[in-house]
């Protein structure tokens, strides 16, 4: 694949990218903010520090254009990332055409950067937990990320060495235990996150999650689902000369 379609491939990522977050940014603001609002509300009720000063951003504005730009640019970073990820598996990953490799990128990337480490460290929502272990929380979550995209890889990679002699669904089966074995032994090992703080509404914190979860679901479907006809249209454009021959078949004089 050469440099010419790499690029194309990666502005139409972003671009689709970009489109994921508009759908992203809608969820996440008729859907999440509320449990965000009830979050910053308990923080606020069981402070014991006084507030002074004016606050630099409003609530308002946090939660519109704050929320906007952070969920856009982050839609078309992880498009870029998405469509360089596509020409690594295209062809590699089996016989799959372009709109087939894209949904399985992006289910993929679902699962290992998303999926997999809430699962051992759950969104808790902002203004929620303790300040002062933030460094570590944050730390051991990015480590989470990279533990489960590592095995990822080595799962495809074990599946694609077990195919030619188990054939590709025995292949695939084995694999998928031995990375969820693999992400078991690692959600056992690393420690524990923090947990919401005594008396925090339940309600609340499942809604956030939830939210959460829809957020990078819509986003990472999207995604998946309009990279795929893009990346097609680079890939395997409409034959220019069959096109040129029926014009010409037209226009030719009658005898």
């Amino acid at each position: 694949m050469n440099s010419a379609i790499v690029r194309a491939l990666l502005v139409r990522g972003m671009l689709a990218g970009l489109c994921a977050g508009v759908l992203a940014f809608a969820f996440a603001y008729l859907v999440g903010e509320g449990p965000v609002d009830a979050a910053i509300a308990f923080e606020e009720a069981n402070s014991h520090h006084a507030h002074g000063g004016e606050e630099l951003v409003s609530r308002s504005a946090q939660s519109t254009v704050g929320l906007a730009t952070g969920v856009l640019v982050f839609g078309v970073a992880v498009g870029g990332i998405a469509a360089l990820a596509f020409c690594f598996a295209l062809g590699r990953i089996g016989r799959f055409g372009p709109r087939a490799t894209a949904a399985l990128t992006a289910l993929a990337a679902f699962l290992t950067v998303y999926l997999v480490p809430t699962l051992k460290f759950p969104a808790q929502p902002p203004a929620v937990g303790n300040p002062d272990t933030i460094g570590q929380r944050t730390s051991l979550y990015f480590l989470m990320i990279a533990l489960s995209v590592l095995l990822g890889v080595a799962a495809v990679l074990l599946g694609r060495r077990l195919a030619p002699a188990w054939g590709n669904w025995n292949a695939s089966i084995a694999a998928a235990v031995a990375f969820v074995a693999a992400v078991t032994v690692a959600m056992v090992f690393l420690p524990s996150g923090e947990n919401a703080p005594k008396g925090f509404p339940a309600t609340d914190l499942w809604e956030f999650r939830m939210a959460s979860l829809g957020v990078q679901a819509i986003l990472w479907a999207t995604l998946g689902l309009l990279f795929g006809p893009l990346a097609e249209r680079v890939l395997e454009p409409r034959p220019a000369t069959a096109t040129a021959g029926r014009g010409a078949e037209l226009s030719a004089p009658v005898a």
